[in-house]
């Protein structure tokens, strides 16, 4: 054990021998921090104000001999408290049984003092909880990004800004949800462990059923088991769940994430165009108040309408690729060759499609952009264009050069569909550990019919790091992967 837990350790046991318990069971609290200032806001210097029981952790102690001032702050801010040795008596001497980071109760009257700060006067004081390691330092001691980020703790208890953070991800998530219910979506749950993990490109984590001896995969996406619900009868469904890929970790990915899915009935990905846009840019007013963010050294405006492109346009512009003259896997891949691109030695016409798209195209799309109109070879589950089948009815939307989801008008022919499967189980035979899986339940039930269906999914934490200007997706999300640590 080191000095500082040392002398935290005898405090605490000075405490129990003075006969106060450390660690009660029961906090008397009668108003937050936040009352309790807003009541001595309206008090005038005396103290004649309310009667109030406040209760916090003890992030600053100023002693000035015959009275102190602490600063508690619990989840709705920080109240000053006053503590006179006049009042307080005997109980004046034991503060100095109390330390920084200590969850304390004070019992007084709301009062400003003569510099006009909201205070509560002490009549008395009680510990609630004892601190046994010393909390960061609020400017020097926790500025290590992945310590921050392993010990989100800490982080939060030191760092307003990443309070500010997730109180925004909260109110995010609820603005969501209020969107979609106010139009008739159905909230609804799915199986995150899954006999089949499809509905995405990813490869999943596997576990073993001990019960049945049968292996099962956590779930890479939520859009299989949602048109399931569409083919029982339910036009307008979403989820807000969690999703695991076991892929790389960067500044845009973490194995495990938040992701919202939505099918809409008698709709087509036009449709749900307008429903993103219109859905994202009500979240940001009600969520931060504004719809401009300062995201990766760009302004971004989140005001609809937003621009819609279609892929081989874009690859056109920005790339110089056309794929109506590059119309084979041969083609394209001599073409990236001789860019130096390198795509990999396996990589199906799709994947090629998509490496150009990474490297062309993804880091121009800085205002909020629609890319519209996919090969179907990087699309197994949507719907075929009429007029030309070589693309299918998809877009992602993109934002600060990041893409945010994956839109489609669902394909819902299941012989097509059948057939989509086994050219992924194809792809994934000649080594693309990414492909589609095969999932004959969704088969059968897409054979009793489905009607034209426009889905959506979208990441919620990328979507979280544009609304609070944060430049890694572990910057939101609370407790994000790491390597074990090691002694």
């Amino acid at each position: 054990m080191d000095e500082l837990w040392e002398q935290r350790l005898r405090k605490l046991q000075q405490l129990r021998a003075s006969g106060r318990d450390p660690y009660p069971a029961r906090a008397s609290r009668t108003h937050t921090a936040a009352e309790a200032a807003q009541l001595a806001e309206l008090q005038p210097g005396a103290e004649d104000g309310t009667h109030v029981v406040v209760s916090g952790r003890l992030v600053a102690f100023r002693d000035m001999g015959k009275a102190a001032f602490a600063d508690l702050r619990d989840g709705s801010g920080s109240i000053q408290v006053l503590l006179r040795k006049n009042v307080l008596g005997d109980e004046f001497d034991a503060l100095g049984l109390l330390d920084l980071g200590d969850f304390v109760e004070v019992t007084g009257t709301t009062m400003r003092t003569r510099t006009g700060q909201p205070t509560v006067a002490a009549s008395g004081w009680t510990i609630l909880a004892k601190a046994m390691r010393a909390p960061p330092e609020k400017y020097h001691g926790l500025t290590d990004v992945e310590a921050r980020q392993r010990r989100r703790y800490l982080d939060l208890m030191a760092n307003e800004e990443t309070r500010r953070v997730f109180q925004t991800r909260s109110r995010a998530v609820s603005a969501i949800r209020r969107f979609l219910d106010e139009r008739g979506f159905l909230e609804v749950e799915t199986p995150i462990l899954q006999e089949s993990a499809g509905g995405a490109a990813a490869r999943p984590f596997t576990t073993h059923f001990n019960a049945l001896d049968e292996d099962r995969h956590l779930r890479i996406s939520l859009e299989l088991h949602l048109k399931r619900m569409v083919v029982g009868g339910f036009d307008r469904v979403y989820e807000l769940g969690r999703i695991f890929r076991n892929e790389g970790i960067s500044t845009r990915h973490n194995p495990e994430f938040t992701m919202l899915e939505t099918y809409q009935a008698y709709a087509d990905y036009r449709d749900v165009a307008s429903m993103v846009e219109s859905m994202i840019s009500t979240v940001a007013e009600e969520a931060t108040g504004k719809m401009a963010f300062n995201f990766r050294d760009h302004e971004i405006d989140l005001t609809p309408p937003w621009e819609r492109i279609t892929l081989a346009g874009a690859l056109r512009e920005y790339g110089g690729i056309d794929l109506e003259q590059l119309e084979t896997e041969e083609s394209l891949r001599a073409e990236l060759d001789s860019r130096g691109l390198k795509p990999d030695p396996g990589a199906g016409y799709g994947k090629l499609v998509d490496h150009a798209l990474s490297h062309y195209v993804e880091p121009r799309l800085i205002q909020p952009t629609f890319l519209m109109d996919y090969p179907v070879e990087l699309s197994p589950l949507a719907k075929r264009k009429p007029d030309d089948p070589r693309f299918v009815e998809r877009f992602e939307p993109f934002i600060g050069g990041i893409e945010l989801g994956n839109a489609y008008s669902e394909l819902n022919d299941p012989i097509d569909q059948r057939e989509r499967f086994e050219e992924q189980l194809r792809l994934q035979a000649a080594g693309d550990d990414e492909a589609e899986l095969m999932d004959e339940d969704f088969l059968f039930a897409l054979e009793h019919g489905m009607p034209p269906t426009g889905g959506f999914g979208m990441g919620i934490d990328r979507l979280l790091m544009v609304l609070t200007e944060q430049p890694s997706i572990r910057d939101v999300i609370l407790f994000p992967q790491h390597r074990r640590e090691h002694d």
